[in-house]
C-alpha cells in the first residue's frame, strides 16, 4: 500500500508549519509565495493525494468491496472488466479501500454458488455482481440482505428491492434495435433468433433481448418476415446449425443474443451459395474479424467495461462521501460496423 503522509510530514520536508500546509491544502487564508512554493515543491516530489476517509472518518474505517465476475479465462466476454476495475481502484488508491475480484464458472451454477459462499464469510461491506444466473442470484441476494451487505449489480438487471444500483442497457430496447438493424437490411425472410450455452430460462438477458427482437416485428406488422427461435448448446452447436440451415434453405438473418456470434459466423462463412446477415454482441476478437471480413453486419457493444467501473465507483462514493446512489443506470447501445469499431477498441 502506498505511504500515506500527514500534513505533519508535509510541514516537516517543507520547513513550514501544518497550518501553513492546511491552508494550501484546502485554499484558504494567506499564504506567502516563498512558503507555497515550498509545500507544492514537497507535494509534487511526494505525489500527494488527500485522505478523505482520514478527514471525515475519525477511525478511518477500510471499506471492503468484492466483485464477483464470470471468469474472463472461459469467456472472453468479461475481460475488459478487468480494466474497469483497475481504473477505479487506481482513482481512488489513496483511500482506505480494499477491493477483491472473484471469479465464478459462466457455465455451472454450482461454482456461481460456492463463491457467493466464499465473499460471504468475508464479510465485505458490499458486493458488485453480475446476475447470470437469475434463480441463483436472488437467493444470493437474499443472503446477502440479511447479513445488512449492500448488492449492486451490472449487466443483467433483476428484479429485487435488495438491489441498490444497477448498471448496464435496456436490453428490452436493445433486441429491438437489433431488430431494426436487421429490418434496414432485410427486406423479407426467415430470421433466427439464436442462444447459445445458457440455460433459457434462467437467462434473463436472453429472454429480455429476445423479446424487444419480437416486439419490434410483430408492431411492424409485416408478414414478408419470419422470425424462429433456436437455442443452440456446445459441443453440438456446428451439427445442429447446419442441420437448421440446411432444413430452412430460407433463412436471410440471424440474431445471437451473445457474445458468440463468432461460432455462428464461422459456420456461415462457408456457405457460398446465399448470403445470411448476422448481427450480434460484443466486441471480443473473435466477433470483430469477423465484422472486418463482412460475415457480421453489425455488433451491439455493451461496454462492460464501463459497466463494471460505474457499479464500483458508486460503492466507494456511497462508503466515503455518503452520496445517494442512482438505482439505476442505463448506457447508450452503441451499434458497431467494420467502418468505427477500431474506435471502441482502442
Amino acid at each position: 500500500m502506498d505511504r500515506k503522509h500527514t500534513i505533519k510530514d508535509i510541514a516537516k520536508m517543507a520547513g513550514v508549519s501544518k497550518g501553513t500546509v492546511d491552508r494550501v491544502l484546502h485554499k484558504r487564508g494567506k499564504v506567502s509565495p516563498l512558503a507555497l512554493e515550498k509545500v507544492n515543491e514537497v507535494l509534487n516530489v511526494i505525489n500527494y493525494e488527500p485522505n478523505l476517509i482520514a478527514r471525515n472518518l475519525k477511525n478511518n474505517k477500510v471499506y471492503h468491496i468484492c466483485i464477483l465476475l464470470p471468469d474472463p479465462k472461459i469467456d472472453p466476454y468479461w475481460l475488459p472488466c478487468l480494466k474497469g476495475i483497475k481504473e477505479a481502484a487506481q482513482e481512488f488508491k489513496a483511500y482506505n479501500l480494499l477491493i477483491e475480484t472473484f471469479y465464478f464458472n459462466p457455465e455451472k451454477t454450482k461454482s456461481f454458488l460456492s463463491i457467493n459462499e466464499t465473499i460471504i464469510e468475508k464479510s465485505p461491506d458490499a458486493v458488485l455482481l453480475a446476475p447470470l444466473f437469475h434463480k441463483e442470484t436472488l437467493d444470493a441476494i437474499k443472503k446477502y440482505e440479511s447479513l445488512n451487505i449492500i448488492v449492486n449489480t451490472f449487466n443483467n438487471q433483476v428484479e429485487s428491492a435488495a438491489v441498490k444500483n444497477f448498471v448496464g442497457q435496456d436490453l428490452y430496447r436493445s433486441g429491438r434495435v437489433a431488430a431494426k438493424l436487421l429490418s434496414t437490411i432485410l427486406d423479407k425472410g426467415h430470421i433466427a433468433i439464436i442462444h447459445i450455452d445458457e440455460t433459457y430460462k434462467n437467462a434473463i438477458h436472453m429472454q429480455e433481448k429476445e423479446r424487444g427482437f419480437k416486439s419490434f416485428f410483430s408492431q411492424k406488422n409485416n408478414l414478408e418476415y419470419k422470425i424462429t427461435t433456436l437455442k443452440l448448446k456446445n459441443p453440438n452447436l456446428e451439427v445442429a446449425l447446419k442441420n437448421f440451415i440446411n432444413e430452412n434453405p430460407d433463412l436471410s438473418g440471424v440474431f445471437i443474443t451473445t457474445s458468440k456470434a463468432y461460432q455462428v459466423s464461422k459456420i456461415i462463412s462457408k456457405i457460398k451459395d446465399k448470403r445470411i446477415r448476422v448481427i450480434g454482441y460484443d466486441l471480443v476478437d473473435e466477433n470483430v474479424t469477423n465484422l472486418n471480413q463482412g460475415v457480421i453486419d453489425f455488433l451491439i457493444h455493451q461496454n462492460q467495461k464501463r459497466q463494471v467501473y460505474l457499479g464500483i465507483i458508486y460503492l466507494i462514493e456511497h462508503f466515503l462521501f455518503r452520496k445517494e446512489t442512482p438505482a439505476v443506470t442505463l448506457l447508450p447501445i452503441d451499434i458497431i460496423n467494420s467502418e468505427n469499431a477500431d474506435f471502441y477498441r482502442a
